[in-house]
């Protein structure tokens, strides 16, 4: 069984845990291994080392010079966090989030989960692009796990579930239950969707003095936050640019200039 959920590794600093996050991939059935902007030497002989027999999810990795580029195509996107953030943001324990993957494959998109730096995490930038966080429950008094476990006990969660549903089917739980083509809801617009239109509603925002091109850093999270919540196709995407096309202060400038 395989299962197409992205594993994407942001600034990773070790070599080792490269390797190793693919050998955890490869036991669990993921292949796809996307690397952010590595601060170690990739490819290299210690990853391979790791890998233990995995070196194909190595050699078929992608690097990325940004998280934004490695996700583009992703409608469903879980950021790992292992702390509180100043902006909340839905976080969902392992095996709830692995339900929600599965689901968001099973209607057609396609999914990562973020993995950040082995001792800073990602950003709050990085965690607004995902649409929810995910945080493994860890003893407080101690609570630093290696970034190849998070990598494995995640995809561990995936695959426990793939199974539980293939055992569903086989049995015939789900028939008569699956929704009618009329109802099922169109795939979510992709991070790349996504980014245009933050940018657009920014620039709107901005012109109309709402907004401050320099400041108020925390209020676009929140933005970021309301429109993620949203779970948008690209449909309402595509109409709410065309609202914010037909807002655009400039726009009324041309407008009254050429009359």
């Amino acid at each position: 069984m395989q299962i197409p959920v992205r594993i994407v590794l942001v600034e990773t600093t070790h070599p080792g845990n490269i390797g190793a996050a693919a050998r955890a991939m490869k036991t669990m059935g993921l292949y796809d291994l996307a690397l952010v902007r590595p601060r170690c030497a990739f490819p290299s002989d210690e990853a391979t080392a790791r890998a233990t027999g995995a070196t194909d999810i190595l050699e078929n990795a992608r690097v990325y010079d940004s998280l934004p580029e490695a996700i583009a195509d992703c409608g469903f996107v879980v950021g790992t966090s292992a702390r509180e953030r100043a902006v909340e943001w839905p976080t969902l324990p392992p095996r709830d989030c692995a339900a929600q993957v599965l689901d968001a494959l099973d209607a057609g998109n396609r999914a990562a989960i973020v993995f950040g730096p082995e001792k800073y995490g990602l950003t709050n930038e990085a965690l607004a692009r995902c649409a929810v966080h995910v945080r493994i429950p860890t003893n407080p008094e101690f609570s630093s796990l290696n970034l190849a476990m998070a990598v494995q006990l995640l995809c561990y969660e995936l695959r426990l579930a793939a199974l539980d549903r293939a055992r569903a089917d086989e049995r015939g739980e789900t028939s008569g239950t699956e929704p009618q083509p009329s109802r099922v809801r169109p795939r979510l617009a992709t991070v790349a969707e996504l980014d245009h239109f933050y940018d657009h509603l920014d620039r709107v925002l901005v012109e109309s003095g709402f907004l401050r091109a320099d400041h108020q850093r925390q209020l676009r999270l929140k933005l970021r936050r309301i429109f993620q919540r949203a779970a948008l196709d690209k449909n309402e995407v595509d109409i709410l640019r065309g609202v914010l096309t037909s807002l655009e202060p400039s726009r009324y400038r041309v407008e009254r200039s050429e009359s």
